[in-house]
């Protein structure tokens, strides 16, 4: 089976699942579809990356363990050209897999057996941080304008010295949140609770993970950052001045 469509959208939202075991797919397929979504379910890593530049698809759930080409090698070849949510699912409970994931441009990961209500609200949290810009900044309601830096709520783009910056949706909103609070520290909490909407619990590393991705594709410097620091014991602080 390379592809295979469950129901039609009722909230206008494309998922594509990609899971090798087809009854746990179906089972979460049947679920989602009764949610109201449009559901794709694809089974190997290699059709799945096909798949997801074909359709572009709104929200794709992504199983580590899969034949041909496994989570990691698809969430890594599809983000240079998918830049909506990836939420990464496996029976694996290992740190390094979480941490992997997120560095390859993982959005969300949580950890099989999973209850389908929770992943739904996973679901949720994902496409509210995708539709939902945050507070209207100072000088335009939907954009951010900072030397050479250009961020654009509207249409969720990023641009840097005249380039379009390939970035993921979860990057965006932290960017964006670090953006309106520029020369502010904002804290790991604050970041957290606002992309997950969940309590902080001291040990989420995900923030720490986007932010060095953010930095990379931003021309920051990894070792001595100067347009996004760290402040140590309270979070990160948005240089205003710094992107000339």
């Amino acid at each position: 089976m390379t592809e295979k469509v469950l129901n039609q959208s009722i909230t206008g939202k494309h998922i594509m699942l990609v899971e090798d075991d087809m009854s746990l797919a179906e089972w979460f397929g049947d679920y989602l579809t009764e949610q109201g979504y449009l559901v794709t379910l694809a089974n190997r890593g290699d059709l799945a990356i096909e798949l997801i530049e074909a359709d572009q698809p709104d929200l794709v759930i992504l199983d580590i363990m899969l034949p041909v080409k496994d989570g990691f090698e698809v969430c890594m070849a599809i983000r240079p050209f998918y830049h909506g949510p990836i939420l990464m699912m496996t029976a694996r409970d290992h740190e390094t897999d979480e941490v992997l994931g997120l560095e390859l441009g993982a959005d969300d990961y949580v950890v099989k057996p999973v209850k389908p209500r929770v992943l739904l609200s996973r679901i949720k949290a994902l496409f509210r941080r995708v539709s939902l810009p945050e507070i209207a900044p100072e000088i335009d309601h939907n954009k951010l304008l900072f030397g050479k830096l250009t961020i654009d709520a509207s249409s969720r783009t990023t641009i840097f010295a005249g380039a379009k910056v390939a970035i993921s949706s979860n990057e965006f909103d932290v960017l964006w949140q670090l953006a309106q609070a520029a020369d502010t520290v904002v804290s790991r909490k604050e970041l957290v609770v606002q992309r997950r909407g969940i309590e902080y619990d001291g040990f989420d590393r995900s923030i720490d993970i986007l932010i060095s991705r953010i930095r990379k594709k931003l021309g920051d410097d990894a070792s001595n950052p100067y347009r996004i620091k760290t402040v140590w014991g309270k979070g990160y602080l948005f240089v205003k001045g710094a992107w000339e």
